[in-house]
């Protein structure tokens, strides 16, 4: 329930972020940054595997 009403403080605009705030930023920007990573690594990986299986075929 605490997160819910610093969110709610900081939508509000009040002066200053509190550490909460920065926790919650953080939290989801590393979420999204494991997430595109995943989804990067995992083409970037279909690639390799694409092209070494078209040199191995000369």
């Amino acid at each position: 329930m605490k997160v819910w009403q610093n969110l709610k403080r900081l939508v509000r605009g009040e002066s200053g972020i509190s550490s909460v705030e920065y926790a919650l930023l953080l939290a989801f920007l590393g979420a999204a940054v494991a997430v595109a990573a995943g989804l990067l690594g995992a083409a970037v990986g279909k690639k390799i595997t694409d092209t070494a299986t078209q040199v191995n075929k000369w």
